[in-house]
């Protein structure tokens, strides 16, 4: 197996200026740069990765730390990162909720982590980021020169949900909240909070936690209160599909006694009955935008300013309760 000292000596060339040119870093001429890369390939010789990594300390390894497996919304998420990861020499270590992850997050097993799980803490991932450890968060902002926060557009998706609910005259609405530490619920809840102030409209809101369940016992307080909305938007699509169940068993219908929309577009929530109205986005995006800055930020040690990605409200049945006025 050819070394590079074997292309250096064919290039006629030091070792030095051969790792410049195959490594692309250094100072070498256009000329010497090209001579190397051809004696490479005459030799057939291709850099070991893994000892180059090595050199630098590293472990080729990503950690990522996420809520759970289960469900479309997270495998989207993993089959971003993975596809990304693919390309590259590194592997993936992927932890749900479980202790073996405190090991590898506090030991440095991986170059750098990406996380998704609120069960770890800011002030943990604070003191853990650094130069050589940088961490990608992508369920919470957090300043830190080291941490780089990749999120959804909350605001944009919410802002035309809304719009698309009072452009039909609805004015009687109600939120049905996330977990309350939840990041992306509190954007969601802030961003139809402000539409409707700007809009002198009341709102009333409702505590979920992001479960199927919660979602039908909001529908059923509101149900026994009596004082029907003309419209309701849950935080994520599970909450609003148990809302949608709890109307059925009441003998109410979406849209015709209240509209629904949702948000997250899980795979279900065109099947269900309405199909359901929400904001989506593209989770492969969001996985692939968080490994693609982590990696370029161990390999580079490369920022830029914090990235949005962009959400869009999809218009289905369960919220055309007047569509005429929507034309």
């Amino acid at each position: 197996m050819p070394t590079i000292k074997d292309v250096a000596r064919r290039a006629g060339v030091s070792v030095t200026a051969a790792s410049y040119a195959l490594n692309r870093t250094g100072t070498i001429s256009e000329e010497t740069r090209q001579r190397v890369l051809q004696a490479a390939e005459e030799l057939n010789y291709h850099p070991n990765a893994f000892a180059r990594h090595l050199k630098a300390r590293r472990s080729l390894t990503i950690g990522v730390f996420i809520t759970r497996f289960a469900g479309a919304f997270y495998e989207e998420i993993l089959d971003g990162i993975h596809e990304v990861i693919l390309k590259t020499d590194y592997e993936l270590i992927v932890c749900p909720e479980t202790r073996v992850e405190r090991r590898i997050f506090t030991h440095r097993q991986v170059d750098g982590a990406i996380v998704f799980d609120t069960s770890i803490r800011n002030e943990q991932i604070l003191r853990l980021a650094g130069p050589k450890f940088p961490i990608v968060v992508m369920d919470r902002y957090l300043e830190n020169k080291f941490v780089f926060p990749i999120l959804l557009d909350n605001r944009q998706g919410v802002v035309q949900a809304f719009n698309h609910l009072y452009r039909q005259g609805l004015r009687r609405l109600a939120y049905i909240a996330g977990a309350p530490d939840s990041f992306d619920n509190n954007e969601r809840m802030q961003a139809f909070l402000n539409e409707a102030t700007r809009h002198h409209l009341s709102l009333r809101v409702y505590p979920g936690n992001f479960t199927e369940q919660s979602g039908y016992d909001a529908a059923r307080a509101i149900i026994a209160d009596g004082d029907l909305p003309e419209a309701v938007f849950c935080a994520n699509d599970q909450m609003a599909i148990g809302f949608i169940r709890a109307m059925h068993e009441h003998g109410l219908e979406a849209p015709r006694d209240i509209a629904v929309v949702g948000c997250d577009d899980i795979q279900i929530a065109r099947y269900v009955q309405p199909p359901l109205s929400t904001i989506g986005a593209s989770r492969r995006e969001w996985g692939g935008t968080a490994a693609k800055w982590l990696m370029r930020y161990i390999e580079h040690e490369e920022t830029s300013p914090p990235q949005r990605i962009p959400t869009t409200f999809i218009v289905r049945a369960s919220s055309l309760k007047r569509p005429e006025l929507l034309e």
